[in-house]
């Protein structure tokens, strides 16, 4: 039996984002995302179900316009981003809709499910064919060792457990 041949796609930085969401103080919402990543994608078919999907990003690259809260990311209460550099995702499964993959964050590996809009393929003024992505998903982040917790004079908890992934790919094919 034959096995069909993956082909590759290589992410376009210029034309992606990796942010996250979280709750501040249970009153606002805090957006952040990653500067420095990247991302690969294998895939048998044009509809890229059950095609293999690899992200990296550099933590120390985390930027939420706030430089202080920035270096607080990076310290040892979250990231840890000198022991850990880099938070890692590798899918196990992709049918279309759903992605399920294990995701490493400061050497703490758990599975995941995220949702999944596949917006197509489309050829840009350059002749290059590119395929656009965008996925959702919610993590408790205490489950991957980001536990730093405080709580308001009030009560309220200063940053919420649960953080809400928005991620838009677009990848060039090989």
């Amino acid at each position: 039996m034959e096995t069909a041949v993956k082909t590759k796609w290589n992410l376009d930085t210029a034309h992606s984002e990796i942010g996250f969401k979280v709750k501040h103080m249970m009153i606002s919402t805090v957006t952040g995302h990653f500067e420095d990543f990247n991302a690969t994608v294998a895939a048998e078919s044009e509809d890229f179900k059950d095609a293999d999907f690899e992200f990296a990003a550099k933590v120390d690259s985390v930027n939420t316009k706030n430089a202080d809260r920035d270096n607080h990311l990076r310290s040892d209460d979250f990231f840890n981003a000198e022991a850990h550099p880099e938070m890692t995702f590798t899918s196990s499964s992709f049918d279309g809709d759903k992605m399920v993959g294990d995701l490493t964050i400061r050497d703490v590996t758990k599975t995941i499910e995220l949702d999944v809009d596949f917006n197509g393929i489309a050829v840009d003024p350059y002749g290059q064919t590119k395929a656009g992505f965008e996925i959702t998903g919610t993590i408790n982040r205490k489950d991957f060792g980001l536990a730093w917790s405080a709580v308001t004079e009030a009560g309220s908890v200063v940053v919420a457990e649960k953080v809400k992934l928005v991620i838009d790919l677009q990848f060039i094919q090989e």
